[in-house]
């Protein structure tokens, strides 16, 4: 889908939750495999404060920060499979319980 990057590398855990997500949703769009030990032009640009993956450049404008990423497309693309329950309780859990993953 044009319009849609989305800068990652296949060894990245938070990059796969990315992709997860654009996969549920069915959402096309096109992969930028990084070097990440020679990070790109383009990755230094859409990320210049932490320089990494993923980054997901939707119209020209980059979004940092798998989880940030993940909220983004659930809500940009809410006619589709929503990622998160409806019920706002169910839905803090949810977040509460990928903080904790992310963290640990």
């Amino acid at each position: 889908m044009a319009g849609i990057k989305l800068l990652d590398s296949w060894a990245s855990p938070a990059a796969m939750k990315v992709r997860i997500a654009l996969a549920e949703k069915g959402i096309e769009y096109e992969s930028v495999e990084e070097d990440l030990p020679h990070k790109s032009p383009l990755l230094l640009e859409m990320n210049p404060v932490r320089k990494r993956i993923p980054v997901l450049i939707h119209n020209g404008k980059p979004i940092c920060e798998s989880m940030i990423i993940v909220e983004y497309i659930d809500e940009v693309w809410n006619d589709r499979s929503p990622l998160l329950p409806s019920d706002v309780q169910e839905r803090t859990r949810a977040r509460f319980w990928a903080h904790l993953i992310e963290k640990k």
